[in-house]
């Protein structure tokens, strides 16, 4: 699967994801970090990444803009996880995931569940 990882989240959980085999990139590799949100969204959209954020802003600007693409995890945890944490989080909810976020989907990961949301909403 091919990511994109938001500048809110540490470069490690790129780096993790591809040392499982997938195609992740930082904002801050492809010279994004002080990208807004909208940018953020049209380089996912045109290089078909799905955007692993912790920003919310995300959901609200996918719902606005009533379409089925860029995909997007968001992670909402109640206290802080480490990279590795967070790409393992990420890693172990992808299978169930998969499906959903190749329909369009908004995924959410909270401490006690996974939400989804398909697209358009």
């Amino acid at each position: 699967m091919r990511f994109l990882v938001d500048h809110n989240l540490s470069p490690g959980v790129a780096n993790l994801l591809r040392s499982v085999g997938h195609d992740a990139v930082h904002t801050g590799d492809i010279e994004l970090a002080a990208a807004t949100d909208m940018e953020i969204l049209e380089v996912a959209r045109t290089e078909s990444r799905v955007i692993v954020s912790a920003d919310t802003d995300f959901g609200t600007l996918l719902a606005a803009r009533r379409t089925a693409r860029p995909l997007l995890v968001l992670i909402r945890l109640r206290s802080p996880r480490r990279a590795g944490e967070l790409a393992e989080l990420l890693v172990a909810n992808l299978d169930a995931v998969t499906e959903d976020l190749d329909e369009g989907a908004i995924v959410v990961l909270e401490d006690e569940r996974v939400r989804i949301r398909h697209l358009p909403i």
